[in-house]
């Protein structure tokens, strides 16, 4: 068996231990996206070159695959995981594999840059690389308005909560350190669909208003909706790869 890769690997120009560092990542990481740094974009024209032979490891372990070529970036999911846009007819994994659930607050988050995602990919509001920018006053009034809830007041846990979805590759921050000033903007990517499915977003936005981009004065239009922990409970769907502390070192 050894020998067939080392020949495949060969033929394509790559080491084993070229080979091991790129499984090694999508493993650690759950997640390559060329345009992040010059580390990931190595990584991802590598992957494209050693396609076959990565998907021939990862399927043996249940592993699937999102390869965006568009939008250039290579996402994992766990084995049994419902991912949009993925067919998986295999059985779950015991004991949720190494799938990892994100808490109430990194959820209402996800949840709502779906919404501003979605709003802007209706109005054609997407850059060539199928990102959208969204404020830190926009996330905010959206956060009141769709979920009744708000960012946390400390400005350490805000870092950590972006960071946390910046470490998932679903966004891209203009500059932490801005974060208590409202010059604050992040980039939604595109693999936030795959979060999200169409269903669960429509479900939660159903007789809700998202706010104007235009400005705050959207803040007037909040609805009396139920409680956003009941709301929140219908994302149980949503999972992801678990991603290690060593993002945080490394990035």
């Amino acid at each position: 068996m050894f020998d067939d890769l080392d020949h495949r690997l060969e033929t394509a120009g790559f080491s084993r231990q070229e080979y091991s560092e790129l499984l090694i990542r999508l493993l650690d990481y759950g997640v390559i996206c060329r345009d992040e740094s010059q580390i990931e974009q190595q990584l991802y024209d590598r992957y494209l070159r050693l396609e076959g032979q990565v998907q021939d490891y990862l399927e043996l372990i249940g592993v699937q695959i999102q390869h965006d070529r568009r939008f250039n970036f290579v996402r994992l999911f766990p084995p049994g995981a419902e991912v949009p846009g993925l067919d998986d007819s295999g059985e779950g994994p015991f004991n949720q594999g190494f799938r990892v659930r994100l808490n109430q607050q990194e959820v209402a988050l996800v949840l709502v840059l779906r919404s501003l995602y979605d709003r802007a990919l209706r109005e054609g509001q997407v850059d060539d690389n199928g990102c959208v920018l969204a404020s830190l006053e926009n996330i905010t009034i959206s956060l009141r308005n769709l979920l009744k809830r708000s960012l946390p007041d400390n400005v350490t846990e805000r870092k950590h909560l972006f960071k946390r979805l910046r470490q998932l590759r679903l966004i891209q921050l203009s500059q932490d350190d801005a974060l208590d000033s409202g010059d604050f903007w992040v980039r939604i990517r595109p693999m936030i669909m795959s979060y999200v499915s169409d269903d669960v977003l429509g479900a939660l936005l159903e007789g809700t208003e998202l706010p104007d981009t235009a400005g705050p004065s959207a803040a007037d239009n909040s609805p009396e909706e139920s409680d956003a922990d009941e709301d929140i409970q219908h994302l149980d769907r949503i999972t992801v790869t678990d991603p290690t502390a060593s993002v945080f070192a490394q990035d």
